[in-house]
């Protein structure tokens, strides 16, 4: 017994073995018009196989590059539509750019820093009174996240006034915090079993 381990790898594994030797067999068809209708054959059947996928855009085409990958490029037939590229198949993805510039205070991150730069250059007004609550309240959280220990709402005021420069200038006059006790999520309690409902009653 030979095991799929055993054989050549496949270069499309979703469509299993028994396409994969449909494709090969196609390839040794000398006949160009009986080759081209194996390989309708082989499309229609690749098809079947994800019907769920059929009203997905250019479907039919990723088909025909399916078909044109699992030939290796090999198969000489008229196909629908441009396929993709050898050399574009292998192509590696430009690397992205990494961030620059350190985080200043890490459970805050830097998500939140350019929060604070946005908040700081918002237009006056009520929205920007609110922006800023927002993102005041969302610190103390992030702060309760990374610190078990209470925080003072002025340690966030002064985190604030520094990640904004100076813009934005706030005290326990001007904003009310939410209370520690919001962040924390409650101790889940123990479900009642029959046994404790019985001693309970029994008590």
């Amino acid at each position: 017994m030979e095991y799929n381990t055993q054989q050549r790898r496949l270069p499309l594994p979703e469509y299993g073995r028994s396409i994969q030797n449909m494709v090969d067999y196609a390839l040794t068809i000398e006949d160009r018009a009986e080759r081209q209708r194996c390989a309708n054959t082989i499309i229609n059947i690749m098809g079947n196989m994800f019907p769920h996928l059929r009203d997905v855009p250019d479907f039919k085409h990723k088909l025909w590059d399916h078909l044109a990958i699992m030939a290796d490029f090999k198969l000489d037939i008229d196909y629908p539509y441009e396929i993709i590229k050898k050399d574009n198949l292998y192509t590696k993805p430009d690397s992205l750019p990494y961030p620059k510039g350190g985080i200043r205070y890490r459970h805050y991150g830097r998500t939140l820093e350019k929060l604070i730069t946005k908040a700081a250059e918002y237009p006056e007004g009520e929205e920007k009174k609110q922006l800023i609550s927002l993102v005041a309240n969302h610190m103390k959280k992030s702060f309760m996240t990374w610190n078990k220990d209470i925080v003072d709402d002025r340690k966030i005021f002064d985190d604030l006034r520094e990640y904004s420069k100076g813009y934005i200038e706030l005290n326990e006059d001007d904003i009310k915090l939410m209370e520690q006790r919001t962040f924390v999520p409650r101790k889940a309690r123990p479900a009642m079993n029959n046994n404790n409902r019985r001693y309970t009653k029994n008590n």
